[in-house]
């Protein structure tokens, strides 16, 4: 065990990555005789890991400032980088910049107090489902899972449904959907536990029933709410929306959001293990229940946070992984941060169309449903291809 413990370390080349990434360069110990080789290796490992990536950030950031000056009040884009670089001033200093009358106040409040909460939070909500979806994906070896496979959505649905029947303040929603999330999955987990199943396959029959059980909740809440007020709002907060987030919701949701966002990112590597069988990933010295549970408590973090200031918003974390998958392959060092990126450039960019695309705002889950479904057809139709098979 102490030799496979070895071969798994941080420092080698086997991080438990599919065999069609380990051909793409050569094993360490081969060139590990050879100073100049090892680091023509690493130079080549640090650009194929660092390049997709690099033009993803380079798109992500042309989406998120382009995002700013497209609505009903356009803004141009240098006005838009002058205020927002005056707000970030103003946040930390209590300065103003000299640049100031550059602009009018109500660009101002256009670009600070409109569109900046719903841009910031539609690439939270939109790298989260990526990473949470594609997380979910590795860990149960199946690439028809997504975020809400657990629970987490329906339970925050409920959980808003539930807050909205009985009239509690806009925080008061947020937060229940969000604690709903929580207790779902935890839930799912504890039944799970007591199950003599197989632990992978228990775990997910109980979420799938969870989910009927909070999606009857939430159907009966709807049957006895009120028809006039709370039955729109509760219809309309389900089909998935940003149009009320505010800066406070922002702040609600980042925590969280990046609390189960960063550890994914830092055990990227290791997810590749997830994708082998259980004897091979403890063969190489791997504790996969300990791995499962942070990859779980990540996802579920995540996926309630985002449903819990947005609504339920499907495809997102369906869809996005498979697109990543063929541009990029399978190994997670680069699936996830590519998921995060592309996750939220599309969310900030389906967003604005639903914004901007008639006079009335178009629920962000139904876009995602009209975007994702044909979009995850020609995938799963022309994916044998891509992948080169």
């Amino acid at each position: 065990m102490s030799s496979n413990v070895r071969l798994c370390s941080k420092k080698t080349i086997d991080r438990g990555i599919p065999a069609s990434i380990l051909t793409r360069f050569p094993r360490r110990d081969k060139v590990r005789g050879n100073r100049s080789s090892l680091q023509r290796y690493r130079r080549k490992e640090f650009l194929w890991l660092c390049h997709p990536i690099a033009v993803l950030t380079a798109a992500f950031l042309f989406i998120f400032f382009g995002a700013f000056t497209v609505g009903r009040y356009a803004v141009r884009v240098d006005k838009t980088v002058c205020i927002l670089l005056d707000g970030a001033l103003r946040a930390v200093s209590h300065a103003r910049w000299g640049l100031a009358a550059f602009w009018t106040d109500a660009e101002s409040a256009v670009v600070l107090n409109v569109r900046l909460p719903r841009i910031l939070a539609a690439s939270l909500i939109g790298a989260a489902l990526s990473v949470a979806g594609v997380s979910y994906q590795g860990m149960f070896r199946n690439p028809m899972v997504s975020p809400d496979l657990l629970g987490a959505s329906t339970g925050a649905g409920f959980g808003a449904a539930l807050a909205l029947f009985l009239s509690l303040s806009y925080f008061g929603v947020t937060l229940s959907a969000f604690c709903f999330g929580l207790a779902a999955v935890l839930l799912a987990y504890l039944i799970s536990r007591k199950s003599r199943m197989d632990s992978t396959l228990s775990m997910v029959l109980a979420g799938m029933m969870i989910s009927s059980l909070f999606t009857s909740g939430t159907s009966l809440i709807k049957l006895v709410a009120d028809t006039e007020n709370q039955l729109p709002a509760i219809t309309y907060w389900l089909m998935g929306s940003l149009t009320s987030i505010r800066g406070r919701d922002v702040r609600f949701a980042a925590l969280p959001i990046l609390l189960g966002l960063v550890p994914l990112l830092l055990l990227r590597w290791r997810i590749n293990l997830l994708t082998l069988s259980e004897a091979e990933a403890r063969s190489m010295g791997v504790d996969t229940r300990r791995l499962r549970l942070v990859v779980i408590f990540c996802a579920t973090l995540m996926t309630a946070a985002s449903v819990a200031i947005s609504g339920m918003i499907g495809w997102v974390g369906l869809v996005i992984p498979h697109f990543c998958r063929i541009l990029f392959g399978y190994d997670y060092r680069k699936l996830l941060p590519s998921c995060a990126l592309l996750g939220a450039a599309f969310l900030i960019l389906v967003d604005t169309i639903a914004r901007t695309i008639t006079t009335a705002e178009i629920p962000l889950g139904i876009l995602t449903s009209f975007v994702g479904a044909p979009v995850f057809l020609y995938l799963i139709l022309s994916g044998g291809e891509h992948n080169g098979n």
